[in-house]
């Protein structure tokens, strides 16, 4: 949501020219994206909430086929333009900073959420850690094809996107069992710690 906001402002403010930038048309078109079918969606949940839990739709198979679908339309749109020019050297090194940056982010989300003053729970920071750093490209794209409508090298800037998303999915699987072990054995030392204990007997 705050990307709806500041990605405008920000080409506001490095452009310097409102001209430039049409704000205006950016905005709406990012809230009309982004905002109003969300808002929709959690309207029309209210009502059919029931019928769903008892129907149980497919929603998870069907949300990962359309997920899928456009990551492969965006491949395919992004490598079938003949003005990418992206060598296989720079793609092989967009690959490493993608993954480096990754890494880096759930490294410090985790350090954050595990601090001696934190109030996190193992639970949370498991959150934290796959929440704060997850990247869409139902989102991004949207968003990409909004801000830079009409510019020639669209396909090159939505590069790092279509690396990063399926980045966090192979991170994501390829961590969870220590993730998981780390917080299962983590919560068993907070209850531990907070057992009272049992009083000596003189």
């Amino acid at each position: 949501f705050q990307g709806i906001v500041i990605t405008p402002l920000l080409l506001l403010l490095f452009l310097g020219s409102s001209s430039s930038v049409p704000f205006t048309s950016i905005f709406s078109q990012l809230f009309m994206t982004v905002v109003v079918p969300l808002i929709i969606g959690q309207i029309v949940r209210r009502y059919i909430k029931d019928w769903l839990e008892r129907k149980k739709p497919p929603f998870g198979a069907i949300s990962s086929c359309v997920l899928l679908m456009i990551i492969y339309t965006t491949f395919c749109d992004t490598f079938a333009n003949p003005n990418i020019d992206l060598d296989k050297f720079s793609l092989i090194i967009i690959v490493f900073i993608i993954f480096s940056v990754q890494m880096s982010f759930m490294f410090l989300t985790f350090l954050f959420s595990t601090r001696n003053n934190s109030t996190f729970t193992p639970a949370d920071t498991v959150a934290i850690v796959f929440c704060s750093t997850h990247k869409s490209l139902t989102l991004g794209i949207p968003m990409l094809k909004i801000v830079f409508a009409g510019y020639e090298h669209l396909s090159l800037i939505s590069v790092p996107l279509l690396i990063y998303h399926p980045a966090q999915i192979l991170l994501g699987s390829l961590l969870v069992p220590t993730i998981k072990s780390w917080m299962v054995s983590r919560q068993k030392a907070l209850k531990l710690t907070r057992q009272p204990k049992a009083p000596v007997k003189v």
